[in-house]
């Protein structure tokens, strides 16, 4: 997945984390299983596994559903 403003690619949750700090959302610490993100002007909870070996298509495109135009999912 990457950053399309950017170009970067994201290959860790702090990248990740950076990005949707800068674009609104905020931890949600409800569930300590899983890393939460939520966006105040919205609904939408992003649920993603700690582990983040355990990060897999669909979160990403969980993530490019939310924040259209932010992010893309290429193949590699």
């Amino acid at each position: 997945m990457v950053h399309v403003a950017s170009g970067e690619a994201i290959t860790s949750y702090s990248v990740l984390e950076r990005i949707l700090f800068s674009l609104g959302w905020e931890r949600y610490y409800d569930d300590p299983e899983m890393l939460q993100f939520h966006k105040r002007s919205t609904v939408h909870l992003i649920s993603l596994p700690r582990d983040f070996n355990k990060f897999k298509s669909i979160h990403m495109y969980d993530i490019v559903v939310k924040n259209r135009n932010e992010f893309e999912v290429r193949d590699t």
